[in-house]
Parts: structure tokens; sequence; C-alpha cells
């Protein structure tokens, strides 16, 4: 019935049912969940083969969702959102319990990501009943491949900001060949130092000073301007640390875009996640047909490495070049550095599939440039449909591996 004026004020602030607004972008004519919340949930993703166990998969820390299972369907959850905080912690053991609830399930295994400090993962080990820890981007892969039904081994593209690896450096630019159970790590980014840790995801120039470094070596350290926002204490204090080694190791293709985005002019010091990638992608020239160059070094895994890139980035940059035409040469390299990879691993006898995801595949100009390049080369491409290609799908591949 109808409530006064004065309570229904005063009862407009209980939130009862968190739900965000779904976020979906429009390719080829088909639809790409960035955030699957209202509207989605909780339709189930049909997993393809019925399984005894009810999983319960937490996903991760950022844009997280969480998903239970019950014989061959995964409900993904709601868009919890980033797990930083107490209220946020609340809100992600309520939405276990209501969907749970409502849907008669209790989980007899439960999913996590292999990252120590992730509240989740803490959450699902004290659940008290078996849990299987699973490694980020073999969750990126196995996400595609629940999205769309398959359980064959296939080439997986899991390209991100970060994920704990299981050598313990941050990893953000894999290729895997790997099924829904399994997994080998065939080629990734070339390590670089993470000077600040997860400030350099907001801090784009300290990434552009690593790349600068492990390019050019100490020379490198002098290439960079500093910028207002960042005083000489601090710029000096990340040059000590590269210098001396004392920083972490990453492999992340979303910390790469963040360096080219500072190199290029276009932001060194981001707003709000991913700022620099987002600009550096709608900056990026429709027109031009250049593409910087990637070397492939070693075996097993194959090297991925990104220095001739960056040094055409700064003569580019040296001679005037525009920044439009920077951002679309760097991701065309991206894109055709992925098939060089693709082809490599073919020729080695791995499958003619190619699996994109992670965070970075939210980038349209990299997921269209990507897909249409492979299926030149003869390969078929996998994409999300269902979930999102970013940390909000986790949680299917931890369930669809569990």
């Amino acid at each position: 019935p109808p409530r006064s004026t004065q309570s229904r004020s005063s009862a407009a602030s209980d939130v009862y049912k968190r739900q965000d607004d779904s976020v979906t972008r429009v390719i080829q004519k088909e639809e790409y969940i960035l955030r699957r919340s209202r509207g989605y949930v909780p339709t189930p993703v049909n997993l393809g083969r019925s399984y005894d166990d009810c999983v319960l998969a937490v996903g991760g820390q950022q844009k997280n969702t969480f998903c239970l299972t019950r014989g061959a369907e995964a409900f993904v959850s709601h868009h919890v959102g980033d797990v930083e905080n107490v209220a946020a912690e609340d809100a992600f053991r309520q939405g276990v319990e209501d969907l749970s609830r409502l849907l008669d399930i209790r989980p007899s295994l439960a999913a996590a990501d292999l990252h120590p400090d992730y509240f989740p993962t803490r959450y699902a080990e004290g659940l008290g009943i078996p849990v299987v820890r699973v490694q980020h981007h073999h969750a990126h892969v196995a996400s595609v491949l629940a999205d769309v039904g398959r359980h064959d081994v296939v080439i997986g593209v899991a390209f991100d900001g970060a994920g704990w690896g299981d050598d313990g450096a941050v990893w953000g630019g894999e290729v895997l060949v790997a099924d829904r159970a399994h997994y080998r790590r065939a080629a990734h980014l070339r390590y670089v130092p993470l000077p600040g840790g997860d400030r350099a995801s907001r801090e784009g120039w300290r990434m552009a000073l690593a790349w600068l470094f492990a390019t050019f070596g100490e020379a490198g350290l002098t290439m960079l301007p500093e910028s207002e926002e960042t005083s000489t204490a601090t710029f000096n204090l990340v040059k000590q640390s590269l210098v001396r080694g004392v920083a972490p190791s990453t492999s992340s293709m979303g910390r790469l875009f963040d360096a080219v985005a500072a190199l290029a002019g276009v932001r060194s010091h981001s707003r709000y996640e991913g700022q620099a990638a987002v600009e550096l992608e709608q900056l990026a020239s429709p027109d031009e047909e250049r593409a910087y160059d990637f070397a492939l070094a070693g075996n097993d895994p194959l090297i991925i490495d990104a220095a001739p890139a960056i040094r055409a980035v700064c003569g580019d940059r040296e001679r005037g070049v525009p920044a439009e035409a920077i951002a679309a040469r760097f991701h065309y390299g991206v894109a055709r550095v992925i098939v060089d990879v693709a082809v490599r691993l073919r020729e080695e006898g791995a499958s003619p599939t190619v699996a994109l995801g992670g965070g970075c595949f939210q980038n349209v100009r990299l997921l269209t440039t990507s897909a249409r390049l492979l299926e030149s080369a003869g390969f078929e491409v996998l994409i999300h449909s269902q979930v999102p290609p970013n940390d909000g799908g986790l949680s299917l591949g931890q369930a669809a591996v569990a």
C-alpha cells in the first residue's frame, strides 16, 4: 500500500537487494557485456555437462561477482564490485547467503583465486569445505570456454591488469594452451618492474619509466619529463627503485597500455581505473594502417618483448607524430603480435581456436582488430557473450575449472 511522504523518505535509504545497472556494448551486431547485473541475474549459464558437486566460486577482489553451480547450471551473481572495505565485505557475504537461499544451493566445493590477500579467497577458506585454487588467467580462459559452451583445448589469450602468477610475479599478458581443467603457460609479455605496486595502475608514468629502463637501460630514465602532478622526490625515488631492482615484476598488458599512454602524452595520472587505456583507445585514428613491432624470443614459454614498440613510440613522439597515430599503431601492433604468437603455437601443434579474455578485451578496438586478423590467418575466435571479459566473469571461469 502507498506510504505517507514522511515514511517514504525514511525508507528510501534502505537497500534490501543490491543490483547495479548492467553495462553492455554492441560488437558486430552482437551484445558484449561489460557489467552483468540488473536484468541478467540470476539467469544461468549452461555448463554443457551436469556435475555432482555444487560449487561456490568466489571471484576476485575487483569487479567481484561470485558464482553458484547446480547440475549443468552456473548462476553468476549480481555485480558486487571492488571488495576493498568492511561494507563491501559485508555486502559480499550477504549476497552469497541471499543467492544460496534463493536457489536452494548448499555448496560442497569452493573455488578461489591464488592471491593470498583477496578477501573472497579468505572467505572461501573459512567455509569448511574443500577449496580449489584457480590461477587468475586460467580462470579468464575457462570463463570464455564456459560462456560459449566449449570443452576443448584452445589457445587462450588472457590480457588484463594484474593476476597472481604461479611464480609469485604479477601476471597480465598471458597466452595459455588450456581447456577448462588444465593449462600451460605458452607465452607471456616480458617481465618488467612494477614500481609502486598497485599505484602503477593509477600513475602510468611509473610504468613508462619501467619500460624505458627495460628498453634503454639507465639512459631511458632521462627520457620521460617530470609531471606537475608528481613531486621531484617521488620521481627520483621511482628511478632509484628501478636501478636497484627492488620493485616486483609484472607481465601485465594493462600496465603496458598505461605506459604507452604516458609516453604518447595522452595521460600519466588516472582519476579512475583504466582511464589511460580508455583514452588511448578513443584517441586511436581509424585510418592508421601501420603497426609497431613486438619481438618474440625464447621457447616454452615464448617471450613477447614490447621493447621495439617502446622505441618506435619514443621515436614517433620525438618526430612530432600525432598521438592519434601512435595510439592506433600500438593497438594494431598488439593485435598483430597475438596473431604471430598464435601462428607459432599452431605450427607447434596447438589448437586452431583462440579464446580472447581478460579486462584488456573490454577495448573494442583491440578486440575487433585481433579477431579480424586471427580469422584472416585461419583461426576460429571465441569471445564472451553472456558474462564480462573482465574480472566480472572470473567466477564463472573458476567454477568451470573446479
